[in-house]
């Protein structure tokens, strides 16, 4: 197979192998290697008819010395069990979690992307519930599968400010599933992001649910301003999805770069305290946000063309962590050969 590594965007590619575990009568297998791309699912399974599943994003990074980093991992685990939790499914132990990744990783090692061309090895865990079931409650198994497959740029054009729109849709419930990683909440945003496509923007922004006076997500990640006062504030709230990007770059804002790092509410309305905004995650690390539309109002903030200096240092520090060229906070990679 051969690949630009240069010109990967973000889309499936069915490589050699991947993961698969079960677990029936209460215990997981030991789980395997295989080179079976499809799920073999019970025409009752759970997963299907009432939702019952979630996932994690990760990825792993090419080193200049050849090695693999692992960006943490452990996180990615601890947030999947919260969901699994949250949707009465079996947790996945963190050994075994991170030893089905490694597993992947080194039975595809051939497609991780070198060095230097800024694409990474997206890995996917995946907990659904299985079975022979029609009633409204948990399955009695469940698969646990890792794929991979090598990524480029979330959002086209890279590191380039881009414009959202706010929404009248909500993208979670109060007290529902926002704080977990289900396919429904994904389910949700297809709507209303094919609609901000469809008038020029790269996605929507949720309001909170509750008020809809606040800002909680930009389409699929996470939301941060950089204001006037060189602080460093994002969203907090109970049904935004807790993004290990976003708890990172709250650490090295503070740590790193010396900012006051905040999580609190994000009022709509009050867009002028920021000079820079961004949105981050997994898949899109940051993607600096040009501009917003809001009713009638397009509020500009740093620039529609150029990147923030803030935001380029987060994402320098960020990606120069993740890919092996500046020291980790304790905990942060796990390295594989």
């Amino acid at each position: 197979m051969e690949i630009n590594w240069n010109e990967l965007g973000f889309d499936y590619m069915k490589l050699p192998y991947r993961f698969i575990a079960h677990w029936k009568n209460g215990a997981w297998d030991n789980g395997q290697i295989t080179e079976d791309a499809f799920l073999h699912l019970h025409e009752g399974s759970t997963a299907l008819h009432y939702g019952q599943q979630c996932f994690e994003g990760l990825k792993a990074y090419g080193r200049k010395d050849g090695r693999v980093n692992l960006f943490r991992a452990g996180e990615n685990s601890a947030r999947m069990n919260r969901s699994a939790r949250r949707l009465l499914m079996p947790e996945v132990p963190e050994e075994m979690f991170i030893a089905a990744i490694k597993k992947v990783i080194a039975a595809n090692r051939a497609f991780v992307p070198p060095y230097g061309t800024g694409a990474t090895l997206y890995i996917r865990p995946l907990l659904i519930g299985v079975g022979p079931n029609i009633g409204v409650h948990a399955a009695p198994e469940y698969i646990f599968t890792v794929f991979c497959m090598p990524v480029g740029a979330y959002f086209k054009g890279g590191l380039t400010p881009t414009n959202f729109i706010v929404s009248d849709y909500d993208r979670a419930a109060p007290k529902g599933t926002g704080a977990a990683k289900v396919g429904g909440n994904y389910a949700a945003s297809l709507l209303p992001g094919k609609e901000a496509q469809a008038h020029n923007f790269s996605d929507c922004i949720y309001l909170d649910p509750e008020t809809h006076t606040k800002i909680e997500e930009v389409g699929s990640a996470n939301f941060f301003g950089i204001t006037k006062k060189g602080q460093f504030i994002t969203p907090k709230s109970p049904s935004i999805l807790p993004s290990i990007t976003k708890y990172s770059l709250l650490y090295l804002a503070k740590e790193r770069l010396g900012l006051e790092a905040l999580e609190e509410d994000v009022p709509i309305d009050d867009l002028n305290r920021f000079t820079e905004a961004g949105a981050c995650g997994t898949a899109a690390v940051i993607s600096p946000i040009g501009g917003i539309q809001y009713e009638d109002t397009f509020h500009v903030f740093y620039s529609e063309s150029e990147v923030g200096p803030v935001t380029q240092k987060l994402y320098d520090e960020l990606t120069g962590i993740q890919f092996g060229d500046k020291t980790p906070p304790s905990g942060w990679i796990i390295t594989v050969d």
